[in-house]
C-alpha cells in the first residue's frame, strides 16, 4: 500500500495546499411539529473533502476525484489528513502521469 499527500494549487495565494479536517461536521435535525434534540458528528470522506475545495483551488475538483478513483482512492487518515491510497507502484506511477497530463503543476502527490 502506497500513501501520498495530495497538494492543490491555492486559487488565492498560488502556493501548494491540502485540506485537513479541523473539526467534524455537526449534523442536526429540525422537525415541524416537535423539538429534536439530537446531533451527530461526522468527518468528511476523502472524495467529499476534495469536492468541498471547489473554488478554493485552481483545478476542477470533480476531475481530480475521477482521475484518482481510476488508480486508487482518497481517504481521510487519522480523521484529519487527506491522502491518496494506491495498491501498487505501477498504479502510483500511472496516477502521477495522469495527474501531470491533466493538471500540470497545479496538483501533485508527495509520498508519506
Amino acid at each position: 500500500m502506497i500513501r501520498a499527500k495530495i497538494w492543490f494549487r491555492c486559487a488565492a495565494m498560488h502556493d501548494p495546499t491540502t485540506p485537513i479536517i479541523v473539526k467534524p461536521a455537526v449534523i442536526g435535525w429540525e422537525a415541524k411539529e416537535r423539538d429534536v434534540d439530537l446531533t451527530i458528528e461526522r468527518a468528511f470522506k476523502g472524495d467529499e473533502l476534495v469536492l468541498r475545495m471547489k473554488g478554493w483551488v485552481t483545478v476542477d475538483v470533480k476531475k481530480v476525484v475521477e482521475v484518482v478513483k481510476k488508480h486508487g482512492y482518497l481517504k481521510v487518515l487519522d480523521e484529519r489528513e487527506l491522502v491518496v491510497e494506491i495498491e501498487t507502484e505501477r498504479d502510483y506511477e500511472e496516477l502521477e502521469k495522469e495527474l501531470q497530463e491533466n493538471f500540470k503543476d497545479q496538483l501533485n502527490l508527495e509520498r508519506i
